[in-house]
């Protein structure tokens, strides 16, 4: 049997990868299936099944890193470090990210695209609610793209195709749906393929570290949640919904294009800078 693991590490990234995804579908589907049969609400039954997933896949990547590369602390290795330096990372993204959202939003306002209103909400409740929800969105994502997924990619290939490897993949999963809502999303797709370059460039300024990804992607979404959920802005109409963003969604606009645009430049600057040094 650890023959065969050995053997499965010498295989090809495409063949790993598989490999890792039909394990993790075998364990997850049968505890899976009970949820959709018993669970009527569709919000519940989404919650559960996801959170089901990344319980799994974690505690499959244990296993991946124990027996077939020989390491078990391979959530380490993948930079998940519960150090003072990765928390230190994780704040700085984290506020990078809102400071973003908050530039974008500011911007727009004094074109004049948009204006600002009083919440029609607890905006305490938003906030709080809206940081443990961003965090535990980008801790997921960041440990599936830019843990494993790149890891195994980095192993087989050169840094430059790892990285448009893992960027594109990390946009193009987004859009498991139906098609009806690939269409209604689409417009998205570039800035996703910005964040995800983003973050692959943020963890190797970091050296190697999941702290400032996790912040980062955690501060774009936590900063979206608050103005959306919060129903903090309304957009005057001065200009087409792809500029501002289709649906509301700064993602899917020609503004929040350019917002990933100058934020992916900027990081990638100071990856350059720090190879340097």
């Amino acid at each position: 049997m650890k023959k065969n693991f050995v053997l499965l590490a010498e295989r090809p990234a495409p063949i790993r990868l598989g490999a890792f995804i039909l394990n993790l579908a075998l364990l997850w589907l049968p505890l899976a299936t009970p949820i959709y049969l018993l669970v009527h609400d569709s919000n519940l039954e989404s919650i559960l099944t996801l959170v089901l997933l990344y319980a799994i896949f974690i505690f499959l990547l244990r296993l991946w890193g124990k027996y077939v590369y020989q390491k078990p602390q391979i959530l380490q290795n993948y930079g998940l470090e519960f150090t003072r330096q990765n928390g230190v990372d994780l704040l700085r993204g984290l506020a990078i990210g809102i400071i973003n959202i908050l530039i974008l939003f500011g911007v727009e306002s004094l074109l004049g695209w948009l204006v600002w209103q009083q919440p029609k909400v607890f905006l305490l409740k938003v906030i709080l609610e809206g940081l443990l929800v961003s965090l535990g969105v980008a801790f997921a994502e960041e440990l599936l793209f830019r843990g494993w997924l790149l890891d195994e990619l980095q192993r087989d290939y050169s840094l430059h195709v790892a990285l448009w490897t893992d960027a594109t993949a990390f946009a193009t999963l987004h859009f498991i749906k139906p098609l009806e809502a690939i269409i209604h999303t689409l417009p998205q797709f570039p800035a996703l393929v910005l964040l995800g370059l983003t973050q692959v460039w943020g963890k190797r300024w970091r050296r190697g570290r999941l702290g400032f990804p996790i912040g980062l992607h955690g501060g774009l979404v936590w900063g979206y949640y608050i103005i959306n959920v919060g129903k903090l802005v309304k957009y005057s109409g001065q200009v087409p919904d792809w500029v501002t963003g289709v649906n509301n969604n700064p993602l899917q606009g020609v503004m929040g294009v350019l917002l990933m645009s100058v934020l992916a430049l900027g990081i990638r600057g100071r990856t350059e800078r720090s190879r340097h040094i």
